[in-house]
């Protein structure tokens, strides 16, 4: 499955062809899906930055940042990860859909 194009670069986050494309924080191996699936599902920054302290406050924002700007990608990573552990995808709170603004 591939992913769909990164719409809007961010600089902390990277597109790692190791893990066939999926975005991760540079610098770790810390999925960006990772942290949108929790941050969707209400977990806070703090907590995050808790759960994540190497990340650091301006990575972690970016990388959530990056989410919203690119969530076709993110859930397309997020449902490929799902499928692959042979889960139900899980229900999204007010389903996110890429905003009509970014399509041409």
């Amino acid at each position: 499955m591939h992913l769909p194009p990164v719409r809007i670069a961010h600089p902390h986050v990277f597109c790692d062809p190791a893990l066939h494309g999926s975005p991760v924080v540079a610098g770790t191996k810390v999925p960006v899906r990772r942290l949108w699936s929790w941050h969707r599902k209400g977990v806070a920054v703090e907590t995050l930055l808790k759960r994540y302290p190497q990340l650091g406050a301006s990575r972690l924002l970016d990388a959530l940042s990056f989410a919203y700007d690119n969530v076709d990608l993110v859930e397309a990573d997020l449902g490929r990860e799902e499928k692959l552990l042979g889960k139900e995808p899980e229900p999204v709170p007010g389903a996110m859909k890429q905003q009509a603004l970014f399509e041409k």
